[in-house]
């Protein structure tokens, strides 16, 4: 859930995210950070040993206190549907992962025909499966929100899927 609160909070400050599975081998979170050269990285304090050292500042999602001002609501001047919205790695066929880039255009697009082909409405129920660094999480995550719908999160598992705890959770 953090998780989610940290994207919903990057794109409400302008800014575009770097999704980035800490399941993934050390080399390829070295890589993607590299690459990508984050200002900030957004993590849980339980996955700091996970990452690589870093030169530029993290934020604890798990240790953030609530906001004083949450009755402020300041926009970001400058705005406009061509800004990113996120950067996604490729599997990488020459080797190295490849970024992607998502412009809010993409995303809005993706939104409007997602709700319309699968029904997704205020009241709707859907679930997020896919990992975090995987695409298909936007695919999961953005039209259910924007919809106003309601988006159940699977257990995360630490290292890869458990089947019968995914069963166990559809089910219930």
């Amino acid at each position: 859930m953090e998780t989610l609160v940290g994207l919903l909070a990057v794109l409400k400050a302008g800014a575009a995210y770097v999704p980035i599975d800490p399941s993934h081998p050390r080399e390829r979170l070295h890589y993607l950070l590299s690459d990508s050269a984050p200002v900030v990285v957004l993590t849980l304090s339980t996955l700091n040993d996970r990452l690589p050292a870093l030169a530029m500042p993290l934020i604890e999602l798990d240790h953030c206190a609530d906001s004083q001002g949450a009755d402020n609501n300041p926009q970001v001047a400058g705005l406009s549907s061509d800004n990113l919205v996120y950067v996604i790695y490729t599997s990488g066929s020459t080797g190295q992962p490849k970024g992607v880039m998502v412009e809010h255009r993409t995303l809005a697009n993706l939104v409007d025909w997602h709700c319309s082909a699968f029904d997704v409405k205020a009241g709707s129920h859907t679930s997020s499966l896919a990992g975090f660094g995987f695409d298909a999480m936007a695919w999961e995550v953005w039209p259910t929100l924007c919809a106003g719908a309601t988006l159940h999160l699977a257990p995360v598992q630490d290292g890869g899927e458990d089947i019968e705890a995914m069963l166990n959770w559809w089910r219930a």
